[in-house]
């Protein structure tokens, strides 16, 4: 077997071994989380997703799908990505610091009942933290995904409710897991909305 091959059996059994372990993880936060997402949408409230790197990318493609359409024709949900304002955010890096790009953001564009969703791999990220912690002095839902142990109490696992954790330390099967509940829960938001209509 080549090398390259080699690569891509080991990350498929990774991943399908990551994939069967979260499943069982993440069921009953999932389902609050999809609720928690469908009463804040229907509501006329916002959902404000936030992350670094690869999480920031994840944050701006789940915000897409709820914006745009995952599955079903519907109208546009109210769901914003913290991490594409390069304008404001080096403005905010550059005057207090990286460690409050999000959460000068959420101050200014959440609202009491809306919900603040931060993803990290290792829940360890100081922006996502402060993120979610400006999401409780203001009044909004604080939840997050998250891997390994979630940052423990001074991470997300302190601050997150509900947490979708990932049980692995190996950032890229915890992205792999992120993006597929974040598609998990763009379609059980849609059909949640759907029903109600």
């Amino acid at each position: 077997m080549s090398r390259a091959l080699a690569c891509l059996e080991q990350a498929f059994d990774q991943h399908l071994d990551v994939a069967a372990r979260t499943r069982a993880a993440v069921a009953e936060p999932f389902q609050r989380l999809t609720g928690l997402a469908t009463a804040t949408l229907a509501a006329g409230g916002r959902l404000l997703l936030f992350g670094n790197g690869g999480s920031a990318a994840d944050a701006q493609h789940i915000a897409a799908e709820l914006v745009g359409r995952f599955r079903l024709e519907r109208r546009a949900l109210a769901a914003i990505a913290l991490t594409t304002d390069t304008s404001l955010l080096t403005a905010v890096a550059n005057d207090y610091g990286f460690a409050n790009v999000f959460a000068r953001q959420v101050e200014g564009l959440g609202r009491a009942g809306d919900l603040a969703i931060g993803l990290s791999t290792s829940g360890n990220s100081p922006n996502v933290i402060e993120g979610l912690r400006a999401a409780r002095a203001g009044g909004l839902h604080a939840a997050a995904f998250a891997g390994g142990s979630g940052g423990g109490l001074a991470g997300l696992a302190g601050l997150a409710d509900p947490l979708l954790l990932v049980p692995s330390d190996d950032t890229p099967r915890i992205q792999e897991m992120h993006i597929l509940l974040g598609h998990a829960l763009c379609e059980a938001v849609e059909l949640a909305l759907a029903e109600t209509r």
